[in-house]
């Protein structure tokens, strides 16, 4: 299964520069990187990054050592990173273009 973090242009430019990133702001703040499945994603985006311009979105293994799943946003189980996240976590990436309706994080999975 794959889970997804969102990360703006400057935060995915710094964790290319540094190989790894302990997240934005937000992540930093709760001390561990937010995630989201692809059912949450959707939700994610329009909560967090509505009116944030273009996005990076990175997908990652749900499997992967440290991630913690735990009741968040409406109840839900969301999967929280407890390390820093490294370039080699990344499965893929892509932009995340901001259109008129918000963003659209198209098919995943």
């Amino acid at each position: 299964m794959l889970i997804y973090k969102v990360l703006r242009p400057a935060e995915w430019a710094d964790m290319q520069a540094n190989g790894q990133t302990a997240g934005a702001p937000v992540d930093l703040a709760d001390g561990f990187v937010h995630f989201s499945t692809a059912a949450q994603l959707a939700g994610t985006l329009n909560k967090h990054f509505n009116g944030a311009g273009d996005l990076m979105l990175l997908a990652c293994n749900a499997g992967m050592d440290g991630v913690v799943w735990e009741k968040s946003r409406g109840g839900q189980d969301f999967p929280h990173l407890y390390r820093a996240l490294r370039m080699d976590d990344v499965i893929w990436s892509r932009p995340l273009p901001q259109g008129p309706d918000g963003h659209d994080p198209g098919e995943l999975e």
